[in-house]
């Protein structure tokens, strides 16, 4: 019995490597996408800093491209994780998911692979953006420990949007309806603290940027990179958001997965 589990294990493993080696192989062949990918983290970087930088206050004594890196690496991540369900709405209307419904393998494994896929490239696209920073002047003062868990909050981060949008794309029936979730998550950074203090956005926007989760997660990787005080509960509200939208975006992108995934 234990044999034929770990078997039966393994072979989990390995489709879920093969089919995570299919979804890159497919980005790595979309061209365009591939060089928005690697461009994107640059040009905003540069945009942000060299547009914007002499023009806003940030209140505080840090320059604009030490504050607002943090907000650029979430931003470049989450429209990355943001698209990771167009792959799987093209899969549907190509009749692909109906294909693999016929071959010996879970049902999780092809929303798991598109996942997978898009933690590997958005992990590279914020590694672009810090570099990019570093070059305009990003003087971090973190340690290892600092870097291991800022890499852990931007996975999560990742995989968290990456199952949400793998629902959405298992809602919606066009690869262009499928994309439109990617606007929703470039919106957010925009309403809280990642590009300008909450304190000077209008009234009626303060309270929704305090409280939505682009806000704590910023702080916290502003704390951990520059090495500033972060607020009590600031740790605390990043796991939740991350872990509490993982806990209801993977059953329910499973039970539409078994439920829409023919298309």
């Amino acid at each position: 019995m234990t044999v034929q589990t770990n078997t039966a294990h393994g072979s989990r493993v390995d489709e879920l490597v093969l089919l995570t080696q299919r979804a890159l192989r497919r980005e790595f062949r979309q061209v365009d996408g591939l060089i928005v990918g690697v461009a994107l983290p640059i040009v905003l970087m540069c945009a942000m800093v060299g547009v914007f930088g002499r023009a806003i206050d940030t209140g505080t004594a840090l320059t604009y491209v030490d504050y607002v890196t943090p907000a650029v690496m979430l931003l470049c991540a989450g429209y990355g994780a943001a698209t990771t369900g167009v792959g799987m709405t093209e899969d549907r209307r190509l009749g692909l998911t109906q294909r693999f419904r016929t071959l010996p393998i879970a049902g999780w494994g092809l929303p798991a692979s598109q996942v997978v896929a898009s933690v590997l490239r958005n992990v590279c696209a914020t590694g672009l953006a810090v570099v990019a920073a570093l070059v305009l002047g990003f003087r971090p003062s973190a340690d290892l420990v600092d870097w291991l868990l800022v890499l852990a909050v931007v996975v999560g981060y990742v995989v968290t949007v990456a199952w949400w949008s793998v629902v959405w794309g298992l809602l919606v029936k066009s690869v262009q309806a499928a994309g439109a979730f990617s606007f929703v998550v470039l919106f957010l950074p925009y309403v809280s603290s990642a590009f300008v203090p909450v304190e000077s956005l209008p009234g009626f926007l303060q309270g929704f940027a305090e409280y939505q989760p682009t806000t704590p997660l910023v702080e916290l990787l502003r704390g951990l990179l520059l090495g500033l005080p972060v607020a009590d509960g600031t740790a605390w509200a990043v796991v939740a958001w991350l872990v509490g939208g993982s806990v209801v975006a993977v059953p329910l992108a499973a039970v539409l997965f078994r439920r829409r995934g023919l298309g």
